[in-house]
């Protein structure tokens, strides 16, 4: 297969190519251009190994120099998936008022002062619909 690629990359070449000058020995410029790009795919891929590698040294987790896979159980997941519909279907629950303050402070990380002023209220009425959501959401989702 690397020879077929090989050709095709050496006819790609050629046909995007404009000599200057006619080329003396046809065999000998084919097999330079050849080497050439045999030597550039073996760099790339020396290259894409050792960040491969290490990618992997610092992302992977290894138990006796064996890789191990850091995915989460199926039934974990699974359970994952349904704790977070639980908790946007009880969002959606909240009055409005409280959703919105809710929604600024704890998902866009506005600070209560920031979200007072967003809102147009005092910092005490965020800090009650804040409280009143946490509320509901642990009512509805639980741990």
């Amino acid at each position: 297969m690397a020879a077929e690629d090989l050709v095709q990359d050496i006819y790609l070449k050629l046909a995007s190519l404009e000599l200057e000058a006619p080329v003396q020995n046809n065999a000998a410029f084919l097999y330079r251009m050849g080497s050439n790009l045999m030597l550039d795919r073996l760099r790339q891929q020396h290259r894409s190994a050792a960040r491969d590698g290490d990618w992997r040294q610092i992302n992977a987790s290894f138990v006796e120099d064996e890789e191990v896979a850091e995915d989460r159980p199926a039934d974990e997941a699974l359970a994952a998936r349904q704790r977070l519909v639980l908790l946007l279907q009880a969002i959606e629950e909240l009055p409005a008022a409280t959703r919105q303050a809710f929604r600024l402070h704890k998902l866009e990380g506005l600070s209560q002062a920031q979200t007072a002023e967003a809102l147009g209220v005092s910092r005490s009425s965020v800090e009650k619909y804040i409280s009143a959501a946490l509320k509901h959401l642990l009512s509805r989702v639980g741990r």
